[in-house]
């Protein structure tokens, strides 16, 4: 007897189930799995053929002869795994350059990937109608969380360059205080490091720029600075100092977002925040506990051990030579598909997993627009940059992941974006 569905009946939804809606990343995947003959230059996954097997093996191991009850299989705690937030804060420690013990354990919180954590700190922050500012171009998963919760988007000023544009942003503050939209702006958010989608690492002068003149204005509000991709350098971890650092930060509420699976193994989703003012930490956990109160423990309890062991940074310093060599092979193969040549402009980033491409100004990548779907005909698939805009968004940009595709793989998905390009161009 099969379950018969009743007839339909408008369900009244929240606000909030109002508001959302399919995500970018669920309309990506979906145009992915429609086309089998499909290359992928959209998703930001890791190498599929670089995953630490080896590496979680002996940590899986090494966990099952552990004498004693098998806690790792247990639920956890809330806020994470004590000793994995030990080594989480002596990690953040020496990329500061701090000697260790100089970030708490009880400054950390564990979360299921930090996009959750991304999501508590809005959610705690934030009403519907407040408003976020954030970097141009910015994180696009991240500007659809806040359109679900209701929260708008503002982006900061930049040059031509790409660098924040503080005088901008001194006249763009003066309009929001005559508009009286000043009273809802109740954050920053920037990815600081190798940045996704721009690859760009925003710089110590920047950032403390920044923080003088919101000070000056009196928006002494919480900042977020999501660092997920700072340990993805090329050459090693970015040495830019994070807003956990810089004295001109001091006085703000400051939340700084990692990650340890982008480096390591996405598949176990685990992502932390270093939250500088107790009482948002304690909101974050509050919330947090309504919604799983516990990442796994056993997920937490492989990185712990990999983090201990050293094999964290021995993939950390596998992977880092692999994926300079594919961004080079993709930055190649649309020099050679003649991108550069017909007007297009991209710059070389330094680590991370992506290269972030303007067109000239009167071709349109929009998602709904005749490139992108001459792209899917063809078979190759990119992130439209639109939607890394929250507000005034760019059509003529296009976020490209080398992350994925093997290298023959990305020269030929590189191939037939060009063909489009040169197509559209004609």
């Amino acid at each position: 007897m099969t379950l018969r569905m009743s007839a339909p009946r408008p369900i009244s939804f929240s606000a909030f189930g109002r508001r959302v809606a399919p995500t970018a990343i669920a309309r990506l995947m979906s145009a992915a799995l429609e086309n089998p003959r499909l290359l992928s230059l959209a998703v930001g996954f890791t190498d599929n053929a670089t995953l630490p097997v080896e590496p979680f093996r002996a940590a899986v191991e090494a966990l099952t002869r552990r004498p004693g009850a098998p806690e790792y299989l247990q639920y956890g705690t809330n806020p994470g795994r004590p000793l994995l937030r030990e080594r989480i804060a002596a990690r953040i420690s020496r990329a500061e350059g701090w000697p260790e013990g100089r970030v708490a354990a009880d400054q950390i919180l564990v979360g299921n990937g930090s996009q959750q954590i991304l999501h508590l700190a809005a959610e705690v922050l934030c009403d519907p109608g407040d408003i976020i500012l954030l970097d141009r171009p910015s994180y696009f998963v991240f500007l659809e969380l806040l359109r679900g919760l209701g929260i708008e988007a503002r982006t900061l000023p930049v040059d031509a360059a790409g660098r924040l544009d503080f005088a901008a942003l001194e006249v763009a503050i003066g309009g929001w205080r005559t508009s009286g939209e000043l009273a809802r702006i109740r954050g920053v958010y920037f990815v600081s490091y190798f940045s996704n989608p721009s690859g760009r690492t925003l710089g110590a002068d920047e950032k403390r720029g920044l923080a003088r003149v919101l000070a000056a204005h009196g928006l002494v509000v919480p900042v977020i600075e999501d660092a997920a991709y700072r340990e993805m350098g090329f050459a090693g971890p970015s040495a830019v100092p994070s807003v956990l650092a810089l004295e001109e930060w001091v006085a703000f509420p400051r939340l700084y977002a990692g990650t340890l699976t982008k480096p390591f193994a996405t598949g176990l989703k685990i992502g932390y925040g270093c939250c500088t003012d107790e009482t948002w930490r304690a909101k974050m956990l509050h919330a947090k506990a309504g919604q799983d109160f516990g990442s796994a423990n056993f997920n937490q309890s492989v990185l712990e051990e990999v983090l201990g062991n050293g094999a964290f940074d021995a993939h950390l310093g596998r992977i880092r030579a692999g994926y300079a060599t594919k961004m080079q092979v993709l930055h190649e193969a649309l020099l050679a598909g003649g991108l550069a040549g017909a007007g297009w402009r991209w710059q070389r980033p330094e680590g991370g997993l992506y290269l972030w491409l303007t067109a000239p100004a009167e071709l349109d990548l929009g998602g709904d627009g005749a490139f992108f779907r001459a792209c899917v005909e063809t078979g190759v698939l990119y992130v439209p940059g639109e939607l890394c805009y929250g507000d005034a968004p760019e059509r003529n940009c296009a976020r490209l992941s080398f992350g994925v595709l093997a290298e023959a793989d990305l020269r030929e998905a590189a191939r037939r974006f060009c063909a489009v390009a040169q197509q559209q161009r004609g």
